[in-house]
């Protein structure tokens, strides 16, 4: 009986490999050869899931946005609406090595798409988790206001910008000092944050 392969996981494992070089060598490192021989595989078994840098680039960038959006669809929306929320921004901050892995990969993607000048493949998929990490704000603090929680005056709009900057902020101060702005320090920053919004 033949092998069954299966092609997705296999697509997977190799983005995982670009994501591990990408990670210790940088964007620049991340050639067919060198994530063929981080996977274990020849550089023609990676042409054959992906026939170009761009193809695996992208796909490794979706990959990131996917599994965010994967553990966030996750999430059965009990007990309080602000413990809710609080269980949501977890998802997209780098609190565990597999999420810090993801954000990690974002940041030197993110990079090399501004190096693009928007021309790049990059560009468009670091635009489009960019919004979705906006509307997921949005989402959030509409919540909240539905809930009539939120203190009287706050704007909408301008809450979600302060939110969504301040994920952006606490990640990247995690990602460049870990050892002061810790798992915990940003749970408790963010559960400020959100605590100030409340009536």
């Amino acid at each position: 009986m033949p092998k069954i392969v299966d092609h997705a996981t296999r697509r997977e494992e190799i983005a995982e490999a670009l994501w591990r070089v990408v990670r210790r060598d940088g964007i620049r490192a991340a050639s067919v050869r060198t994530i063929a021989a981080e996977a274990g595989w020849s550089a023609g078994a990676v042409r054959y899931y992906f026939p170009d840098q761009d193809g695996l680039l992208g796909f490794a960038m979706d990959l990131v946005s996917r599994r965010v959006t994967e553990r966030i669809d996750a999430i059965v929306a009990k007990g309080s609406v602000p413990g809710t929320v609080l269980r949501y921004l977890d998802e997209v901050l780098p609190l565990d090595e597999e999420r810090r892995a993801e954000f990690d990969v974002w940041l030197a993607f993110m990079a090399q798409a501004q190096a693009e000048s928007g021309a790049g493949t990059l560009h468009a998929h670091t635009d489009t988790v960019h919004n979705e990490l906006r509307a997921l704000c949005a989402t959030l603090i509409r919540a909240l206001a539905d809930a009539g929680l939120l203190k009287d005056g706050l704007d909408v709009r301008r809450e979600t910008e302060r939110l969504h900057a301040l994920l952006d902020g606490l990640s990247l101060h995690a990602a460049i000092q870990p050892e002061r702005t810790t798992p915990t320090r940003v749970r408790q920053l963010m559960r400020h944050h959100i605590e100030s919004l409340l009536a």
